[in-house]
């Protein structure tokens, strides 16, 4: 799953209806947005940007997992100079452009979460 502007990633009009719920879903979080808009400005590590918004490193690292996956951010493992290992987070390179044809084409594709119609079920997950 991912949206346009990252490698490998394919534009939103290509993405199947289940990927484009599932990168409408990551955006659906009010914390997720603070953690793009706080990245948008600057590159970070974990526990800076938890303070920077006044949530839990586990908290935000949930978060960032969920970005990740969908293609939001990127992250890159650095050693700080006293040799110790930093995972720093940035804002990937995206754009979602919506139009009712992009939608018409991605709901042509959703799969049946009853399991009846192609392809398998797909989970609910609530995270």
């Amino acid at each position: 799953m991912g949206v346009a502007g990252r490698a490998g990633r394919r534009p939103v009009d290509e993405l199947t209806g289940d990927e484009l719920v599932g990168v409408l879903a990551t955006l659906a979080s009010p914390h997720r947005m603070r953690v793009l808009a706080a990245l948008h400005s600057r590159r970070t590590y974990v526990s800076q940007l938890a303070r920077d918004l006044g949530i839990s490193r586990a908290l935000l690292q949930v978060h960032l997992k969920r970005l990740g996956r969908a293609g939001l951010v990127v992250a890159d493992l650095e050693l700080s100079d006293d040799g110790k290992a930093m995972k720093f987070y940035e804002l990937a390179p995206f754009a979602i452009h919506l139009t009712p044809e992009t939608l018409v084409a991605a709901a042509a594709t959703l799969t049946d979460t009853t399991g009846g119609g192609k392809g398998p079920p797909v989970p609910i997950r609530k995270d």
